[in-house]
């Protein structure tokens, strides 16, 4: 990213293939080390900046995706218990409020375009107290896409059935013009 505070956690990744630019990301937790909320400014300092590092790009055109764990459920159907999370990192009103500007700058959350409203989809849910078995869990990795790639996401996805860790794969299908020039 270009910012050695960043950088030095590896948070970031970017591949270009064709016209599309693919950013898989991890960002910050902001529950720091002693289960306080000490990294939210760290935490929202990141994500202005990858907004920052994208967003000209998305204004010129480009077909972007950007997905990963952005640890932040943006809205109450993200989440099994929204009333009992608002104090928590994750669910925070700052949190909530910077994704919310990259959707209300043209950024797509793929998975909710093709299931508005459908509640009970999540992506990580606690390894205490049987969580997943009871779907007890967060949305909190995501696809965006930039409106120009927006164009080729057929589908949208969240596989909770695949147990590989405490967080499930999510995913996009695209047509494959995407790829192309003259698309």
């Amino acid at each position: 990213m270009g910012e050695a505070k960043f950088d030095v956690e590896g948070r970031y990744q970017s591949a270009r293939f064709g016209k599309l630019r693919v950013v898989n990301v991890y960002v910050p937790n902001g529950t720091g080390p002693n289960r306080d909320l000490s990294r939210i400014p760290y935490k929202l300092a990141f994500s202005r900046l990858l907004f920052d590092l994208l967003e000209k790009e998305k204004k010129r055109g480009g077909r972007i995706l950007v997905m990963g764990d952005f640890n932040t459920a943006h809205e109450e159907i993200d989440l099994a218990r929204p009333k009992d999370n608002v104090k928590n990192s994750g669910f925070r009103p700052e949190e909530r409020a910077e994704f919310s500007r990259w959707i209300g700058a043209g950024w797509v959350d793929t998975f909710r375009r093709f299931h508005p409203g459908a509640p009970g989809h999540y992506t990580w849910w606690t390894q205490r107290g049987g969580a997943r078995e009871r779907n007890v869990g967060w949305r909190i990795d995501y696809v965006l896409a930039s409106p120009a790639a927006m164009k080729f996401v057929k589908a949208a996805s969240i596989h909770p059935g695949v147990m590989s860790s405490d967080h499930c794969p999510i995913g996009v299908t695209l047509d494959p013009a995407i790829l192309k020039v003259n698309s």
